[in-house]
């Protein structure tokens, strides 16, 4: 997939590699979706309400398929970029949209997968707590994303472990020297002190993670 200069979903190339292009950059991607669509039927009811928030291609989607026909519950997917929408297989209702402004109605569980790292800081922390306050009393909003390397030896070794992990898929260092450089001012990876403080973690692969978030 060529790169382009500045990093950007609304992009028809990048659209049409979306799948292989996030599998060899993220060679955890799909153990994680499972994990996510797991998380998700232990707070989808019957008749419940889902946001997937930057659906992508639909892929959480598709993994809850039949939960969702099962429960006859409603998923409702979000995603910013038309030219991803275009590949967009999952059932329920796709909105293009925003999800910064986007008006959400009281629901059970919604995924964030790598999406606040996109969004400025002021953006997402709004996210966050409009999304809390939507959320249903035991319900949940399920996030997976890229964390700020600590600034420590620890830290060091988490980078070099995401990077490790692109190599081992069959990523040159070209064209990971050429992602890297195209998400300057566009990606800007997650601080701790951004989650509220009942975050509960899930996952890690250096410097990526999971959490749960309940609402009491």
């Amino acid at each position: 997939m060529k790169i382009p200069n500045d990093w950007t979903f609304k992009n028809k190339g990048v659209a049409k590699e979306f799948d292989t292009h996030v599998r060899e950059s993220l060679p955890w991607y799909d153990l994680v979706s499972g994990a996510v669509a797991h998380t998700v039927r232990h707070y989808l009811p019957d008749n419940g309400l889902m946001y997937d928030i930057g659906a992508s291609t639909g892929n959480i989607g598709k993994l809850l398929d039949e939960s969702l026909t099962a429960r006859r519950a409603l998923l409702i997917s979000i995603e910013s970029a038309q030219e991803m929408a275009e590949h967009f297989e999952a059932q329920g209702t796709l909105e293009i949209a925003d999800c910064t402004t986007y008006d959400y109605q009281p629901f059970d569980v919604a995924t964030i997968f790598l999406v606040l790292m996109f969004l400025t800081i002021e953006q997402r922390q709004k996210l966050i707590a409009d999304l809390i306050i939507k959320c249903k009393k035991g319900g949940a909003i399920i996030i997976v994303d890229k964390t700020e390397a600590k600034a420590n030896y620890i830290g060091t070794i988490n980078r070099r472990l995401t990077l490790a992990g692109k190599v081992a898929t069959g990523v040159t260092h070209e064209q990971i020297i050429a992602k890297e450089l195209s998400l300057a001012g566009i990606q800007r990876p997650l601080q701790d002190h951004e989650l509220p403080t009942n975050a509960e973690q899930f996952f890690r692969f250096g410097e990526f993670a999971g959490w749960i978030i309940e609402k009491h």
